[in-house]
């Protein structure tokens, strides 16, 4: 036996780490506990704020950042909103949360879409209509969004996604009745916390229920967040998403609207797990 040989004890091998499946901007999917089953981890990476460009402008490639603790919050805010919208009968991806950082969900293959929920105009979708920033709309208003890896906005029509075979005309039906029952619930559940839900992206995926490949049900999948809703705050008039965030600077002091999100929903977060009023961090 070789001199300053010591046995290996269990506790000091490595935890073994899940396949990857997709890694996002904010959350990396991995095999996940169980058949039938993803894991979904949430990180601290944010993206940049800047609107989408037009197909004639060209993409330009942001530093990647980090937040430390995002990831926390957002875990706990996605799993408090999507299991209320699960006792409210919408059909959701999400089993449980394991920790501070994953959730167990139901594998679901993602359409190739999203769906975005407009309350009031602002941002590119004011721009791009020639609305007046804030301007409320006479009733919540659907736009398809093909989704991409760039920055680069598509608006497509619920025709684009029925003739190209994204989905049927029946899911599309299921698709927008569920939108508009989470956007009037959210908007209702915000506006008593003294916050106005101004947009709100939905994905949704593709259930396989048993063996045959035609028993599918549509379900929310991703996550809902700071990061895919734009929030106002009723009272300062300030926006409570990532549009505050320059990520273009080196730091960033008012990244703390997650938690204070977190707090307005009733989530108590200890300090020892996370603080979310630090600058980004560049990786």
């Amino acid at each position: 036996m070789p001199i300053g040989f010591r046995p290996r004890i269990i506790s000091e091998k490595p935890a073994p780490r899940r396949r990857h499946l997709y890694e996002g901007s904010g959350k990396v999917l991995c095999d996940g506990i169980e058949p039938g089953t993803f894991v979904l981890y949430f990180k601290d990476d944010i993206e940049a704020s800047s609107p989408p460009v037009t197909e004639a402008e060209e993409t330009v490639t942001q530093p990647k950042k980090k937040i430390p603790g995002k990831g926390i919050v957002n875990n706990r805010i996605s799993d408090l909103l999507m299991s209320r919208l699960g006792d409210l009968g919408i059909e959701t991806h999400l089993i449980k949360r394991l920790n501070s950082r994953e959730q167990l969900v139901r594998a679901a293959e993602p359409l190739p879409f999203q769906i975005v929920m407009h309350n009031i105009a602002a941002d590119y979708f004011a721009k791009r209509l020639g609305l007046e920033e804030g301007t409320y709309l006479p009733e919540p208003l659907p736009e398809f969004h093909l989704r991409t890896s760039d920055t680069t906005d598509t608006v497509i029509s619920d025709r684009h996604v029925i003739s190209l075979g994204w989905a049927s005309e029946s899911e599309v039906e299921d698709i927008l009745a569920a939108a508009q029952r989470i956007n009037d619930y959210l908007s209702g559940q915000f506006l008593a916390l003294g916050i106005r839900l101004v947009t709100i992206s939905l994905e949704f995926g593709r259930a396989y229920l048993a063996d045959f490949i035609d028993d599918t049900q549509i379900i929310l999948i991703d996550e809902i967040s700071p990061d895919t809703c734009h929030l106002l705050d009723v009272k300062t008039g300030l926006r409570l998403d990532k549009s505050r965030i320059k990520v273009s600077e080196e730091e960033v002091n008012d990244s703390a609207f997650y938690q204070e999100v977190a707090e307005k929903l009733g989530i108590s977060l200890e300090s020892s797990l996370v603080s979310i009023n630090a600058p980004l961090v560049q990786v």
